[in-house]
């Protein structure tokens, strides 16, 4: 990263949003995104630094009524997955997120697709962007499923709302309908602003170290 370490130790204006890390997603589910488990243990770590520090932590998850038109048999593009209440759109079992997380519910509308976590909304009501102007957040750190399309949505939604983004290399995964979709989308995602890094690159600085 070539922020200085020191402003990303100050800084209380920075938050992890962690996208989409249900069961339906990993391994076993719906519609697995491959090697969808591996971003867990690091998002983990990710979480443990972030709560040391006192910074907020967000996950989004799908949240899918058993009609929408987000799914193949309504004249989508997907099976059905992350039905609202089953056990698929739990979260993964092994994500620690703290008691705190500001869960962001998104795909609730059977009329809208919703891969970006900003057409989601807080248990408050809010929608993500509102919500985390409300909290002083001005960087996002995002990580999660899949880099292709939930998480591109994400980071390119949180640019053009005007905050900073690092996308977290490490704890990506992408579905590749496509070979090179997942490049494609963080070529697309940097060339629109958004830095990259890896747990070695962001944890020792907002460890202060």
């Amino acid at each position: 990263m070539d922020r200085d370490v020191r402003e990303v130790a100050t800084m209380p204006k920075e938050a992890l949003l962690i996208v989409d890390v249900q069961n339906d997603f990993c391994p076993g589910g719906a519609l697995p995104v491959p090697e969808g488990d591996k971003v867990v243990p690091v998002l983990n770590q990710y979480i443990e630094k972030f709560k040391r520090l006192g910074l907020p932590v967000l996950a989004s998850r799908d949240w899918h009524p058993p009609v929408t038109r987000h799914f193949k048999e309504y004249g989508g593009l997907w099976p059905p997955h992350c039905v609202q209440g089953t056990k698929g759109a739990e979260f993964h079992p092994d994500l620690k997120l703290p008691p705190d997380t500001v869960i962001i519910t998104k795909g609730d509308d059977p009329n809208q697709d919703a891969y970006s976590a900003f057409q989601g909304r807080a248990p408050d009501g809010h929608d993500l962007a509102t919500e985390l102007k409300k909290m002083g957040v001005e960087r996002l750190y995002i990580g999660g499923l899949a880099t292709d399309y939930c998480v591109r949505a994400s980071t390119l939604d949180a640019l053009k709302n005007g905050f900073k983004v690092t996308l977290l290399l490490d704890a990506v995964r992408g579905v590749d309908v496509n070979p090179g979709d997942s490049e494609r989308a963080i070529e697309e995602m940097k060339k629109a602003g958004a830095e990259t890094a890896t747990l070695n690159e962001v944890m020792p600085a907002a460890a202060g170290a």
